[in-house]
């Protein structure tokens, strides 16, 4: 049986699909912190069948939840202190994503003005569309 210590203040984030914990550490930027991280890659699961489990022992405060929310919907963040999880939280689709995925029209001010923040906006919460706000804002105008 694989054995992980427990943390004393920091996060678990759970529930997530099956090989994709790696690409959730670099896009929350867990190498650039100075904190300890356990990642498990496909841990047995009741409710998925398999999952992966990363451990956190830092600030709740160094996690954006929005690129998490955007990242997979359905994990589950399990907050730590004093080696006791005292918080659950559901993440959901966030409403705006700031500077997590590029707009791809070669005519948006965001590919001329290097400088502006790429800023997405939910269009369409069944479908999990995200447009750019830019793009959007422009189309709108040219109705």
């Amino acid at each position: 049986m694989l054995n992980i210590s427990g943390i004393s203040e920091g996060f678990v984030l759970d529930h997530i699909q099956a090989g994709t914990s790696l690409k959730i550490y670099h896009d929350l930027n867990l190498d650039k912190l100075d904190c300890t991280v356990a990642i498990i890659k496909n841990a047995k699961s009741n409710k998925m069948g398999k999952k992966d489990i990363i451990k956190v022992e830092c600030s709740i405060d160094a996690l954006d939840l929005d690129i998490l929310g955007f990242i997979d919907h359905n994990i589950t963040v399990n907050i730590i202190k004093g080696d006791k999880i005292v918080e659950k939280r559901k993440l959901h689709l966030p409403k705006q994503v700031k500077n997590v995925i590029r707009c791809k029209n070669p005519r948006c001010i965001t590919s001329i003005e290097q400088e502006l923040d790429q800023i997405f906006i939910l269009t369409d919460k069944e479908h999990e569309i995200y447009r750019c706000k830019y793009c959007e804002e422009k189309y709108r105008t040219l109705k």
